[in-house]
């Protein structure tokens, strides 16, 4: 059998990584996190991270990767998820490739060709000072494909358009495209039917972070490095630095980070939809991993490792 690709994927807060433990241990399969701040050292509980215990049972990979003072791109992330895919199906094992980050997961689902130009931090502040309705006009001129897909007001797309085109001499457009690969892929999503039960699971994980010492992570982190530093102003990390910092209340940073996360996972459901390969299951379900599990098992392509374990209950696993 040719080993392929299990891409479990979907909104925030919706119990990917429950599922894609149980699963990997029942097939016996690695995890590749698909997450653009787990890649980031000392980032932890606020990603929601797997902790050692979990990575002790199943081997992760793409985690703690590099330093919060160093940038990961796209196309970085692309070449060791691709690397480590390879590796895998050298030996016979098909990956789980699990997370929230929609450009990476269709960075190798897609193959997507990414123009290997790192963030060119001087020409990026030149560009910038100049305002985005001219920088865009620029962009209309140099590359009017690809202004023809970014927004006039889209200053980070804008700026990474014309960035590429001055490194590179070529416009983005002309460098762009996909290489899809050739190995099976499994598309399995996650999502709360019932908007209500999706509020009360990103509530209920805003409060567990909080119990398992987000505030002192932060504190850390903001001791380490710097208040200023970017990773520290993203999703819960800015909230929670705010509160440490006495701008606003604990309680206003636990609401705050609640609406942002609901603002946050409503548009990477926008993102995923968008895909129809993608096989959806309802988190809310009682027999939700075996109703996965299932699915799985109509793949004749995925042969799991771990053939003894096929008696065990999965509900076991969780």
């Amino acid at each position: 059998m040719t080993p392929g690709l299990i891409v479990i994927c979907g909104p925030t807060a919706t119990g990917k990584s429950s599922v894609a433990m149980a699963l990997a241990q029942r097939l016996g399969f690695p995890i590749l996190s698909a997450d653009s701040r787990q890649v980031y050292r000392a980032f932890d509980i606020g990603t929601a991270k797997p902790v050692q215990a979990d990575q002790a049972l199943v081997p992760h990979y793409l985690i703690d990767i590099c330093d919060p003072t160093e940038t990961l791109t796209v196309a970085d992330y692309q070449q060791q998820a691709q690397s480590l895919i390879a590796q895998f199906h050298a030996q016979g094992q098909t990956p789980l490739l699990v997370g929230g980050t929609g450009l990476y997961i269709r960075s190798i689902v897609d193959g997507l060709k990414i123009p290997r130009v790192p963030p060119q931090l001087e020409l990026r502040s030149q560009l910038q000072s100049q305002g985005q309705s001219q920088i865009y006009q620029w962009l209309q001129q140099i590359d009017p494909q690809s202004a023809s897909k970014v927004h006039a007001h889209d200053q980070v797309r804008t700026l990474r358009a014309l960035e590429v085109y001055y490194a590179t001499g070529k416009p983005l457009s002309q460098q762009q495209g996909q290489d899809p690969p050739s190995y099976p892929i499994l598309h399995i999503g996650l999502d709360f039917k019932d908007l209500d039960q999706r509020t009360a699971a990103i509530r209920q994980r805003t409060a567990a972070m909080l119990d398992q010492g987000w505030l002192a992570e932060v504190q850390t982190l903001i001791e380490t490095y710097d208040p200023d530093l970017p990773l520290l102003n993203t999703l819960g990390y800015a909230e929670m630095t705010a509160y440490l910092q006495q701008h606003i209340s604990l309680e206003q940073a636990e609401v705050q980070t609640i609406i942002h996360t609901r603002q946050f996972a409503k548009r990477q459901r926008t993102w995923f939809r968008a895909n129809s390969a993608i096989h959806w299951f309802d988190s809310a379900d009682s027999s939700l991993i075996s109703q996965v599990w299932d699915y799985i098992q109509t793949q004749s392509w995925v042969q799991p490792i771990n053939s003894g374990n096929n008696h065990q209950n999965l509900t076991d696993l969780c």
